[in-house]
């Protein structure tokens, strides 16, 4: 098993999952777009600034995401060709603390912020509380989807690295 072409796919896979964020990003913005163009209503207008703010922040995670792997990839040949057995221990190491803030963030931490949300929801009547509650909700939810698959695949990678260092104690 090559660990450093596993390497270098995961981070391809998330070259091309992280546009989703970037994608989302910029529908949010539309919407915003749309309210503020065709909103006539005092909800439809409430929804103008949270759906540019969630737009906003979809767009720079995407973007720092991206840019962040993209340069990965080209660290992780120079840091396998320097030294094995370090880089899958390094890589190891930087696997379980991902797949640990998944574990937090992902899906305990965004899960309960959506139900903080809809309690507010539920409590508020204000049409700026509400827009900003439900678009809340919907961009946590965009994060909760792309994260969910990207830490499917950064658990599958984690075991490859376990393989790959059995193979190197050998």
């Amino acid at each position: 098993m090559d660990i450093l072409k596993a390497a270098i796919d995961w981070a391809k896979a998330e070259l091309f999952s992280t546009p989703f964020f970037i994608l989302f990003g910029v529908a949010f913005m539309m919407a915003s777009l749309g309210f503020w163009q065709l909103g006539k209503t005092d909800i439809a207008k409430a929804y103008i600034i949270p759906t540019l703010i969630a737009g906003a922040l979809l767009t720079i995670i995407g973007l720092g995401l991206f840019f962040t792997n993209k340069a990965r990839i080209a660290q992780f040949e120079t840091a396998y060709k320097a030294d094995p057995t370090a880089f899958v221990a390094s890589e190891i190491e930087r696997a379980e603390a991902t797949l640990q803030e998944y574990k937090t963030i992902v899906f305990t931490a965004i899960p309960v912020m959506i139900v903080a949300c809809a309690l507010v929801l539920y409590f508020v009547g204000s049409p700026i509380w509400r827009a900003s509650m439900i678009t809340t909700m919907a961009m946590l939810v965009v994060i909760l989807l792309i994260d969910g698959t990207a830490q499917a695949r950064i658990a599958e990678y984690h075991q490859q690295l376990l393989l790959a260092r059995q193979a190197i104690d050998k």
